[in-house]
């Protein structure tokens, strides 16, 4: 998410009350999650293991639990609970707004544009031209629509991301962290029925131009699809993988967070990816594997029992 103008670090460190190591003079230009972060951005780490890549990453502020060597050029923001102190900047900068009618005020419409009845659009969002949107569609703040997108009824864009922190010693374990990204569904995209598109932490869940989506399907925070895919009924997507252009996924494959597929890779019904895949390739099983070996793999599983008689015999 970026800011609507820069911020002084010093503003920032007072605002989560921090002790400001490193450079006073900074603007942070927006808040981020590590792996969407650029110059002028927050970010927040609070386990060791991943300091490094935190404080050699992108970002110019680093909310931080320790005090540690600053490196040139950034500030470090030094409190006890990161996660709380950024959960903070999220709701100062990205407040929840409340909604008062069924369509924003605030929401931009292009011309042609259909909206069926009971269909919600909330605040900031910006619709193209020449798009259908049916009956029960929720469209949540800032999400962005390009042209000619069909969505089916009852689906639900920009929900909030699946992302919590565990607390073991509290009754209440998890704490949310708060989601200040948006969803872009880009040109010529078609979303089917009873689908949830979430929205990115910080940054963009998107959707890439030409491809679509069958019902039921799940997209989780922050994930890129790339174009002219194509994604049969109840696939799951996990925060933040990246599916490249002319993917396509059939019937309940179940995608795990954090991976590739590449282009032009062709995933068989109810496969599970837990890892990346090459593209240009068939797919199918669990784990998935290139389909042809997981079908020979599969006629020899069958033929064990064949097999283990004839062994019996041997002996």
């Amino acid at each position: 998410m970026k800011f609507e103008a820069p911020v002084a670090v010093t503003e920032i460190a007072n605002m989560i009350g921090a002790e400001l190591v490193g450079n006073s003079q900074l603007m942070a230009t927006g808040i981020n999650e590590i792996h969407k972060v650029t110059p002028g951005d927050i970010s927040f780490v609070d386990f060791e293991k991943y300091y490094s890549a935190s404080l050699n990453s992108a970002a110019t502020i680093i909310i931080i639990n320790k005090k540690v060597d600053c490196p040139q050029g950034k500030a470090l923001l030094v409190v006890n609970d990161p996660f709380s102190a950024y959960v903070k900047l999220v709701k100062y900068y990205r407040p929840f707004e409340p909604a008062t009618k069924a369509i924003s005020d605030t929401a931009v419409i292009g011309e042609g544009t259909v909206i069926q009845p009971n269909v919600f659009i909330g605040n900031h969002v910006r619709i193209g031209r020449n798009c259908i949107i049916h009956p029960n569609v929720t469209i949540y703040d800032h999400s962005v629509i390009g042209d000619n997108v069909i969505i089916q009824a009852g689906t639900i864009i920009g929900a909030d991301a699946f992302y919590f922190k565990k607390r073991a010693d509290r009754e209440v374990m998890y704490d949310k962290l708060e989601s200040c990204g948006r969803v872009i569904i880009e040109d010529d995209v078609e979303i089917g029925a009873g689908c949830t598109i979430d929205k990115g932490v910080s940054g963009d869940t998107i959707i890439g131009r030409g491809t679509k989506f069958d019902n039921m399907i799940h997209i989780g925070h922050g994930t890129i699809i790339g174009k002219n895919c194509l994604f049969a009924a109840q696939v799951g997507i996990g925060g933040k993988a990246i599916i490249e252009d002319n993917v396509i996924l059939w019937g309940q494959v179940g995608v795990s967070k954090d991976l590739v597929i590449g282009k032009n890779a062709v995933v068989l019904a109810q496969s599970g990816v837990p890892s990346s895949l090459e593209g240009g390739k068939v797919y199918f099983g669990y784990p998935a594997e290139e389909a042809r070996t997981k079908k020979k793999e599969l006629a020899w599983i069958k033929r064990i029992p064949e097999i283990w008689e004839k062994i019996k015999h041997l002996s």
